[in-house]
């Protein structure tokens, strides 16, 4: 990505960074900006071919691998607010490719159904439904994983202004 500077430690005249420190931590922007645009221009693919977001995209996939969860486990399974669960899934209710019903053992459960027209979105869907990240993330290999989230939480640690609450929502391009 970046290239390195000669010994000099200024920049030469390709336009290579100069050898001190900024050469990784800008090879590590670029990374970074290329999984996010990545991410992004996948979340802006699935909108446009099937009509629904990133988030409800994801929430069909989890549906259709198990039927008749609750709001709350496909919180979980998202990893985001309850709040934001129950509008992205009034969206698919909306549009007829969700249904909620009643537990009928207990009236107070709703579980949650992909009807047959979500069914057949999420198979015409581009892949993954889950969205580019949380499936390369899914496919890391624990220790590089572990790593990965170490290394993230030493670049969180470096921002003085941090709002954790911001981990509880989607993406900006998912929705």
């Amino acid at each position: 990505m970046s290239g390195k500077a000669g010994g000099n430690g200024g920049a030469s005249d390709s336009g290579t960074v100069p050898e001190d420190g900024r050469s990784g931590s800008l090879e590590v922007l670029q990374k970074l900006r290329v999984v996010i645009r990545a991410a992004q221009r996948h979340s802006l693919w699935i909108e446009k071919q099937c009509g629904v977001n990133g988030a409800q995209l994801w929430i069909m996939q989890e549906l259709a691998e198990a039927p008749g969860l609750r709001v709350g486990q496909v919180t979980a399974l998202l990893a985001i607010r309850q709040a934001t669960t129950s509008n992205l899934l009034e969206g698919l209710v909306r549009k007829g490719f969700v249904v909620k019903t009643r537990d009928p053992a207990d009236q107070r459960v709703v579980k949650l159904f992909l009807s047959a027209e979500g069914q057949a979105l999420l198979e015409a869907a581009p892949k993954p439904a889950r969205g580019l990240l949380p499936e390369a993330l899914a496919k890391l290999e624990p220790a590089h994983l572990t790593r990965l989230n170490a290394g993230l939480g030493g670049l969180l640690s470096s921002i003085e202004v941090i709002d954790e609450s911001f981990g509880l929502q989607p993406l900006p391009f998912t929705l």
